[in-house]
């Protein structure tokens, strides 16, 4: 396998880093991290979730002081380390991290020129003129977007392409000194944006290079990064594991490099468990956008429910737990029916429900808290004793658990939001198996999971469906889907309209349902498929 796939030579990168290393405390973070990116290239960065991508990111931005001996070139011209954000040569690299940075109370022109409007002398703003220049640069890459409209207004990935197009008018400003198109570093940019969204992007990415500015796309998605970029440097454990040419290089390639070994990636066998008990029923589910909606779950069965935003699939989850109102329908648990808008979150715990949110740290966790304490609250009336809770037993069992999750660093006594996103996720998903659900609801489980996790996460759900835990995934991403599900519905306008099981399962067949079903008329199913 080629690990190695340099830029033509004799050319001076756009970016050049030399012999980067960052210690917190005594962990080495970055550990002497060397890499080129060429003019014009999209260079991805991949790695799992702690391998050294976001504190790269973070000394290349200035947040974080490098240890001695580092070099960095932009265009030819040494940058002084650590980063002064003041310095000129700084403002050749500009940024979008994912939650993108901007304000939904502004306007999309008060956005885009936010940094403008606040460091200028004047205190008069030409609205006018600025509309029209707004205008202007959203044209230079196809973009219709009104200026004058609150941000609130706009979907997520026309939100994402403000962001970017602000980055890239920020290079242009800084460029008056002949220093190449600039550096934009996208971090995460994807990870809440459905597949058309997806596309939407990278047209923009490519536009901006071919602008000849150059691109430095950060993520943990293996396909789309290879759609994108030119070449990829994988990260493992601080360090540099290899640079990739894309067009070249395998999946499996990218998973080796990622991991250091290779790795057969998880596939459910697709099984038909019709002849099981039937562990959950759910009957005249209606919700803000689902109607009617019947889902009978087996004991250990995977069904997984996807379709496009707004379709209503991944409102199931929360009115069965009773985190959303249902405005009509029943949860037939064991035998025993419950009316769904009579539900509470305490009522389905306690028939043996549980649900991991999409958002880590807001919904699913308490990022302030320390991961001992987000593990251990289902379970705290089994670690007490009549003088209160067991300290020792908490911090045993936790270390316990964390070492068959592989959590990564063992240290349940951290605040969960210190941790990486895919050593957050294997905490919460502990938090919940540990309970053996007789019904586990997740929504998007390995949304910006790295694929490493994804395999441990994969491993708990084979042993808890083994254990006879039905499982219900909400998710729009159609390779999870086919990987895990024995069945996967495809909703459309709150119903649903198809149903793909055993062979007919692929992600190809279900990203092909969800996009067929855009444009089926209310009350219909999609012909050949049962609903």
């Amino acid at each position: 396998m080629n690990k190695t796939a340099d830029q033509a030579p004799g050319e001076t990168p756009a970016l050049s880093i030399r012999s980067l290393s960052k210690r917190f405390g005594g962990a080495l973070a970055l550990d002497t991290v060397s890499l080129d990116v060429a003019v014009g290239e999209v260079h991805g960065l991949l790695g799992q979730n702690g391998s050294g991508k976001s504190t790269l990111i973070k000394v290349l931005s200035g947040f974080h002081v490098p240890e001695p001996g580092a070099t960095l070139h932009v265009y030819g011209r040494q940058v002084d380390l650590p980063i002064d954000t003041t310095d000129p040569s700084r403002r050749r690299i500009a940024f979008v991290h994912q939650n993108l940075g901007l304000i939904p109370t502004l306007s999309v022109l008060e956005n885009l020129r936010l940094e403008e409007f606040a460091t200028k002398n004047s205190a008069f703003i030409d609205w006018g003129a600025e509309t029209r220049r707004a205008r202007e640069d959203f044209a230079r890459f196809g973009l219709d977007i009104d200026p004058r409209r609150p941000l609130s207004d706009l979907r997520q990935v026309e939100r994402a392409m403000v962001a970017i197009v602000r980055a890239f008018c920020s290079l242009n400003a800084a460029g008056a000194d002949g220093q190449g198109a600039g550096i934009l570093v996208l971090d995460e940019p994807t990870p809440f944006l459905p597949r058309d969204g997806v596309e939407q992007l990278f047209s923009l990415v490519r536009s901006i290079t071919a602008k000849g500015a150059s691109v430095i796309f950060v993520s943990h998605d293996i396909d789309e990064v290879v759609e994108i970029t030119d070449r990829v440097t994988v990260l493992r454990d601080g360090q540099v594991s290899g640079t990739l040419n894309s067009a070249n290089a395998s999946h499996s390639d990218f998973v080796e490099l990622i991991i250091g070994r290779k790795v057969d990636l998880y596939q459910t066998r697709h099984r038909d468990l019709s002849d099981k008990p039937i562990a959950a029923r759910l009957s005249g589910l209606r919700g803000s956008i689902l109607r009617d909606v019947d889902i009978a779950l087996h004991e250990g069965e995977v069904v997984g429910l996807t379709g496009l935003i707004g379709s209503g699939f991944d409102e199931v989850p929360y009115l069965v737990f009773g985190a959303a109102k249902a405005e009509a329908g029943t949860v037939e648990i064991a035998g025993v029916s419950t009316p769904a808008g009579a539900m509470t979150p305490h009522d389905a715990i306690a028939k043996g429900l549980a649900l991991l949110p999409a958002d880590r740290l807001a919904r699913a966790g308490v990022g302030e808290l320390s991961a001992a304490d987000n593990l251990t609250l289902p379970i705290l009336n089994r670690l007490r004793t009549a003088f209160g809770l067991d300290w020792s037993r908490i911090r045993s069992w936790s270390a316990e658990q964390f070492d068959a999750y592989e959590v990564r660093p063992n240290r349940p006594d951290l605040a969960l939001r210190n941790f990486s996103g895919g050593n957050q996720q294997k905490v919460l998903m502990a938090k919940w198996l540990q309970n053996h659900p007789s019904l586990l609801m997740l929504d998007e489980p390995t949304q910006g999971v790295d694929v490493g996790a994804r395999q441990k996460i994969y491993e708990a759900l084979d042993a808890a469906k083994a254990k006879g835990t039905a499982i219900l995934c909400a998710s729009s991403d159609a390779e999870q889907l086919a990987q895990l599900c024995d069945r996967v519905l495809v909703f459309s306008k709150g119903a649903v309209i198809a149903e793909l099981k055993g062979s007919d399962i692929s992600k190809d067949a279900i990203t092909e349902r969800c996009l067929l079903s855009a444009s089926l008329h209310p009350n219909k199913t999609l012909q050949g498929i049962p609903a």
